[in-house]
């Protein structure tokens, strides 16, 4: 076998001198604060055997899906998950792709044309930018959760006052999430959407750390604010509340019926075996039933909340009410030395490094769930004090 291009080695070298290397962990049986599965659906024994039974009931003895959705790919599954999850998010209609990246990527690269705008918020998810590369549509971030910045680059694209888009865009995409994936932070949905409308502006929210944790039912931020109406399209992601795989676009008919025929990433690759998709709708139908999981994490987040101020521990967290709360802890070094004394205390906490997020913002990122206990959670701080303070 050859071996790796020095050019390649090069890069990997300087990640090791940058104490940057990425690896993939071994499982370990540690108090849980790093998983994105939120209410604890993964792990739920009664969502294994329901769906099961449920694919035992309506006959799908079938271990994949064949092909593509297009050729022989669509079980009859997809339509009944679909149209569960469209009246569960008040939209008119969904399209599941196989993962939150793909649909990003299919959405970006495929709905925003040449001579159109991107403007999208400087945080947004790798997905989304990855997605932004392939489009043929100029594009631009704005600075975090910051819309007087956002509307100050609407009205000079609209004005023709930039230098690098001499004409006015056909249309404005503006792009964000509901909770932010790294800070766990939520911008002002009201706002934004008020923004969107003045300026004539298709909104698109990723909700992928939203969905379970906020609204009456966990149909995600948008829903809690009222706002669904008003957003050209939503990305839901299931591998975080859900527990499970996939993803789905809300929107209208015709956005679907586009997506179906130039989403690349929709159109050329196998569709999700029919057990990926009953877990899907298995996992929705238990978010509609009165679900005390959600209450639990709720009651958790504000615990944690507490305790943090408690504690002394306020200034240096990323101030947030969602389920992900993040300590800054600059440098790759020392933030992966606070991790693993943490682990060696039984505490799966995880360190986020440069170049996920960039240098000086090195983090310990919490995530909380249903099923963390009161006392783990005020273990865990009163340790973290310890390790950060001494």
């Amino acid at each position: 076998m050859r071996n790796l291009p020095n050019i390649l080695k090069a890069k990997l070298e300087s990640r090791i001198q940058n104490n940057a290397l990425r690896q993939l962990p071994s499982e370990a049986n540690l108090i849980d604060f790093a998983s994105n599965d939120y209410l604890g659906f993964s792990k739920s024994e009664q969502i294994f055997n329901d769906t099961h039974q449920y694919l035992l009931d309506n006959t799908f003895v079938q271990n994949g899906a064949t092909g593509s959705r297009l050729l022989s790919g669509n079980h009859n599954l997809y339509s009944v998950t679909e149209n569960f999850i469209s009246k569960f998010h008040q939209a008119e209609t969904a399209l599941i792709f196989n993962s939150g990246y793909d649909a990003n990527v299919g959405f970006f690269s495929s709905v925003p044309q040449k001579g159109d705008l991107i403007l999208y918020d400087e945080l947004c998810h790798a997905s989304i930018r990855d997605g932004i590369q392939l489009s043929y549509a100029k594009a631009y971030k704005f600075n975090h959760n910051d819309f007087e910045d956002l509307e100050r680059k609407i009205i000079n694209f609209n004005g023709n006052n930039n230098s690098n888009f001499n004409q006015k865009a056909s249309i404005i995409y503006i792009v964000t999430e509901s909770v932010f994936s790294m800070d766990g932070d939520t911008p002002n949905l009201e706002e934004l959407v008020h923004l969107s409308e003045k300026h004539r502006c298709y909104l698109v929210l990723d909700e992928a750390h939203a969905l379970g944790v906020f609204s009456d039912k966990g149909q995600g931020l948008v829903q809690e604010f009222g706002v669904q109406n008003k957003v050209f399209a939503r990305i839901m992601t299931f591998g975080k509340g859900l527990g499970c795989h996939g993803a789905a676009i809300l929107g209208s008919q015709e956005l679907k019926q586009y997506l179906v025929n130039f989403a690349r990433s929709f159109i050329y690759t196998t569709g999700l075996s029919p057990h990926s998709v009953a877990t899907i709708l298995i996992a929705y139908q238990n978010l509609e039933k009165e679900n005390k999981d959600i209450e639990l994490l709720r009651e958790n987040i504000i615990h944690f909340n507490q305790q943090k101020n408690l504690l002394g521990l306020k200034p240096i967290f990323v101030r947030s009410k969602s389920s992900i709360q993040s300590v800054i802890i600059p440098g790759n070094e020392k933030v992966k030395s606070i991790a693993k004394q943490l682990q060696e205390k039984g505490f799966d906490v995880k360190a986020i490094l440069s170049p996920t997020v960039p240098e000086g913002q090195e983090r310990l990122r919490f995530c909380l769930h249903a099923f963390n206990s009161k006392d783990e959670i005020s273990n865990v701080l009163q340790l973290l004090s310890t390790f950060v303070f001494k």
